[in-house]
């Protein structure tokens, strides 16, 4: 497998790993916000659609005009990444969260797919400042 296959690999296990987990819960406990986690399903699936659009499609190839089309994703945004959960409750249907994290994960795989071998290396640069880290002591604690 060459590196572009690899990381559609990855991507499909990690949204593999993603369906799994919110298909084992009820869509009709989508919208439930837990006090001690105050986030609900509905929030998180919709931050998915939103994210993967922006950090998995559109960072790469730029706005897609069909997505943009089929998708609110203007609502979404607002909905979903700066809102708060409860704000959130029964503004989407769990189904349609559902079909559109779909969407964006077929489409995000596609890009990769897509990608050049090229396209993967990309130049960082050095950060200005040096930032110190924490000096950790690897040795095994004793007397416990």
């Amino acid at each position: 497998m060459n590196r572009i296959e690899v990381l559609v690999r990855q991507t499909q296990d990690a949204y593999g790993w993603t369906d799994k987990l919110i298909n084992s819960i009820p869509q009709t406990q989508w919208d439930n916000v837990p006090d001690i986690v105050e986030s609900s399903v509905s929030w998180q699936t919709g931050h998915l659609v939103v994210s993967l659009y922006f950090h998995s499609i559109m960072a790469m190839v730029g706005h897609q005009m069909d997505l943009l089309h089929k998708l609110p994703l203007r609502d979404y945004d607002s909905l979903f990444t700066n809102g708060h959960p409860k704000k959130a409750v029964g503004k989407v249907r769990p189904e349609q969260l559902r079909n559109h994290l779909t969407l964006m994960q077929q489409r995000s795989i596609a890009v990769i797919g897509d990608l050049a071998e090229s396209e993967l290396k990309v130049h960082c640069r050095q950060p200005k400042y040096r930032i110190p880290l924490p000096k950790i002591n690897l040795k095994p604690l004793t007397g416990i």
